[in-house]
């Protein structure tokens, strides 16, 4: 007697399930399975016999359980489209029965008639062995998941389809992109890749409504459609921008393709809810593998291509051309990456302390704290040789949350110490730079008063609206703000009023040549008025000698910094007891 022989019977149509007579408790299971819409099953495989259980033809859809009493008769009514049947998986399965049977779960389509819908099944089991090995009889359950079918296709193809464009998206783009890089080296050919921006996207929005915008971006879509070749691949690349691989296309096929499509998309208003809308667009283009030869190297150069076609000469085409001056830089911005996250993880950012001192007293008010990187080899690289790259790399800001750390930990370590740090742009919108400054100071509340956030007077005026946002935000904390590199950005007098700021420190460039130029004389002079008539304190930067020193003083200047006052150390004296910078 086989194992599977031994297995108990399962309920047959039409049979009520009968609890133990010793348990009159039992669950009735074949009533739980039809309430829940679940239809147990038979098939012994040796004779092709198919038992259902209760209520299966109501489940399944039929008139009679009789067609389908079968295994042959059940698989006659599946779809002939199904990638996998009950039939394949148990009889192709590499699975060993070692006596609790092989479990099994397949999902497929039943049509019932030439025009019915199908039905979708999830048909879950185990499989059992003969004496032979080989699988005799299985058994299980079947369940209709038309609903979660829909909802898994639907799921499936938003996962590889824009919805919006109905072309492929990003992620499935670059599949096709991988692929076509592989054919195009197997068959030793070329293929190309088109970026295109839909140029104004954002004035569009502005004017007009997003709902516009999304109107005008599905019709350029069906626009580049039109005019490409039916193998080329269309793909949404991102808001304002598709990509479009040109399978088998030479580097002078490419501009074709390319002035076609900006033909498409100029040449006709976009007619929108809202009227006809103009649309313009810029395309950049590479030809691989000839400049190319990866999916990223692809994806890069076409985007450092359409940002320099966008800067220069919007509206049009510009293909990308290989520069030695180009990738020295893109080489060195690696290395720079690379340097700064590893002086970042291995703790080799440090802080510098620059002496500002009363004008008139000469005594310590504060210190402004500088970042300092040691290298590898033990030298230190100076704040004017890491954060501009740091600014380009968009690395700052891990810089300007690392040199907060460090200076609000000095800050609680030594209460006599008082303070300012540099920010930069970018952090003065950084939540977790926000976030960072929040919880220190709620950790250490006795620091704000004693600290002193920088930020340049040219990211102020850059964007006023946000630069009052921050200064307020920072004086809620307790601390106060100073404009550094005051006067590089001409600030007006109206603008300055409106910041709110406590202090201006001004820039060095106009203060290292005071005692030699007139110009920069009557310049420093009228930023301390102004600084005086707005009741703001005043720190002039870079003081060389004694005698600027003197001038500065005569003329009212809060406070001094520069080499003749202290040059920034590492370490700093801990003999003098500052003064408050606000000189109270």
């Amino acid at each position: 007697m086989s194992r599977a022989s031994k297995l108990p019977r399962p309920i047959r149509a039409g049979e009520q399930s009968v609890a133990s007579t010793a348990d009159a408790g039992a669950l009735d299971c074949a009533a739980i399975l039809q309430s829940a819409g679940e239809v147990p099953y038979e098939w012994r495989i040796d004779t092709d016999v198919l038992t259902w259980g209760a209520d299966a033809a109501r489940i399944l859809g039929l008139r009679s359980i009789a067609p389908v009493a079968s295994g042959a008769g059940f698989e006659a009514l599946l779809a002939k489209d199904n990638a996998k049947t009950r039939r394949d998986t148990i009889l192709h399965s590499t699975g060993t029965d070692h006596g609790a049977g092989v479990p099994y779960q397949v999902q497929y389509a039943l049509r019932l008639g030439p025009r019915s819908p199908k039905l979708w099944i999830e048909d879950t089991g185990r499989w059992f062995a003969g004496a032979d090995g080989k699988p005799c009889m299985a058994h299980g359950i079947v369940r209709v998941i038309n609903e979660r079918h829909e909802r898994e296709e639907k799921l499936a193809y938003l996962s590889r389809f824009d919805a919006q464009t109905g072309e492929i998206n990003r992620w499935y783009m670059t599949e096709r992109l991988a692929e076509t890089l592989k054919e195009t080296e197997r068959t030793q050919s070329s293929c190309g890749f088109l970026l295109v921006a839909i140029d104004n996207l954002g004035r569009i929005n502005r004017s007009y409504g997003y709902d516009v915008a999304d109107e005008v971006i599905a019709v350029i879509a069906k626009r580049l459609r039109g005019r490409m070749r039916c193998n080329d691949i269309l793909g949404r690349f991102s808001g304002n921008k598709f990509g479009i691989i040109l399978s088998k296309c030479s580097p002078d096929e490419i501009g074709v393709a390319a002035e076609r499509l900006l033909a498409a998309m100029r040449d006709d208003v976009v007619m929108t809810t809202a009227g006809p809308v103009p649309v313009g667009g810029t395309i950049s283009g590479i030809s691989a593998p000839g400049h190319a030869s990866t999916v990223e190297e692809v994806l890069a150069r076409a985007q450092e291509t359409l940002d320099r076609a966008r800067e220069k000469r919007p509206g049009s085409f510009l293909a990308y051309q290989p520069s030695l001056e180009r990738e020295a830089q893109r080489r060195a911005n690696i290395r720079a990456t690379d340097s700064i996250i590893h002086a970042l993880n291995e703790n080799r950012i440090l802080l510098a302390y620059e002496p500002v001192v009363d004008a008139q007293s000469r005594d310590l008010a504060f210190y402004e704290c500088l970042l300092r990187v040691r290298k590898p080899d033990g030298t230190l690289a100076p704040a004017a040789e890491v954060v501009p790259i740091a600014e380009r790399l968009n690395l700052a800001r891990l810089l300007d949350q690392r040199v907060l750390d460090l200076a609000i930990e000095e800050m609680a370590a030594h209460p006599e110490l008082r303070a300012s740090l540099n920010v930069s742009a970018s952090s003065t919108i950084d939540p977790d730079w926000w976030t960072r400054l929040e919880s220190l100071l709620r950790l250490n509340p006795a620091v704000a008063e004693r600290l002193i956030v920088e930020i340049t007077e040219t990211a102020a005026i850059h964007d006023l609206d946000n630069a009052r946002g921050f200064v307020r935000r920072v004086k809620d904390l307790g601390a106060r703000i100073a404009i550094d590199d005051f006067g590089a950005g001409y600030t007006s007098f109206q603008n300055l009023r409106k910041l709110g700021v406590d202090m201006i420190k001004i820039d060095g460039a106009f203060v290292q040549n005071l005692v030699r130029s007139q110009d920069d004389r009557t310049f420093v002079r009228a930023m301390l008025d102004l600084g005086r008539g707005l009741k703001l304190k005043t720190v002039a930067e870079w003081v060389q000698n004694e005698q600027s020193a003197a001038i500065l003083t005569s003329w009212g200047c809060d406070f001094l910094q520069g080499h003749h006052i202290g040059r920034a150390a590492l370490t700093r004296p801990e003999a003098a007891t500052p003064k408050a910078a606000t000189g109270s």
